[in-house]
């Protein structure tokens, strides 16, 4: 279509230019009765007067306001419109969307935060739920050696959400388990027998908490439980012997699920 000007009007090509519209929404808004142009060339292209350019001015503004164009066409058409009463109302639902993106963004910032520090707690909230043991230290230290891995995505994201409170139950959870494994452990419960089997399978549920734990990647964890001289610290300070006691249930409970805890890798 040709872009030349008419002594009474603007092509649609010029008015898209001018309102920084798309021929196509004009096209739609000529076609639904909403801005039509008055005039039309001998060829038949569409040609809009200054009071036509008004109207697509108002409904541009309107538009970018948020209002729908039914919204708009009362606005304009509809002398009982309420205008001051349905600008409010926009305002309101702007107020909201705000809002929604206010809480969007704080959520982000959590999220950065946590893939980056792992614990949004501060070194006396880890302290008071963890235990004087605890090293705030560690849950940088686990980036540093985890950071790149799909856990380490999955534990950022349950940390994100988590309060302290959340992470005190977790907490509470972990030591109940620990003093079922050790009175376990007490009482004579050998490996592969039911009861520790049902350990096994309680502590992979417990360790959700922190990610999915597969078969495999909990053989892998019992050997780093036994061998590692921070994890069999802590668990040897609950029992005695439990380090390698729970590696063998693990062990045991891993064969009887067709897996060779020796070889077994993280997957």
């Amino acid at each position: 279509m040709p872009d030349t000007t008419d002594a009474d009007g603007l092509t649609v090509g010029q008015v898209s230019s001018r309102l920084a519209v798309t021929v196509r929404a004009l096209h739609h808004w000529d076609e639904i009765g909403l801005a039509r142009p008055s005039l039309r060339t001998a060829a038949g292209y569409r040609l809009y007067t200054a009071a036509d350019l008004e109207r697509l001015h108002r409904i541009v503004v309107y538009r970018e306001l948020g209002l729908g164009l039914d919204g708009i066409r009362a606005v304009l058409d509809d002398p009982a419109a309420d205008v001051t009463g349905a600008l409010r109302a926009q305002r309101a639902q702007v107020g909201a969307r705000i809002e929604r993106l206010r809480q969007l963004g704080a959520g982000l910032d959590r999220m950065i935060d946590a893939h980056e520090r792992g614990l949004l707690l501060t070194a006396e909230e880890q302290s008071a739920i963890f235990g004087p043991e605890w090293n705030p230290d560690w849950p940088a230290q686990a980036r540093e050696r985890y950071g790149g891995t799909p856990q380490w995505q999955q534990y950022a994201e349950r940390s994100a959400s988590r309060t302290p409170e959340e992470w005190q139950t977790v907490a509470d959870t972990v030591a109940g388990f620990e003093r079922a494994l050790g009175q376990a452990m007490d009482a004579g419960v050998a490996p592969g027998d039911p009861e520790a089997n049902a350990l096994v399978d309680r502590h992979r549920e417990v360790f959700t908490a922190y990610f999915p734990l597969t078969r495999q990647m909990q053989a892998c964890l019992g050997r780093m439980f036994e061998s590692d001289p921070g994890f069999a610290a802590h668990y040897d300070g609950v029992r005695t012997g439990l380090a390698s006691y729970f590696r063998q249930i693990i062990d045991a409970s891993a064969r009887a699920h067709g897996i060779d805890p020796d070889t077994a890798t993280w997957q």
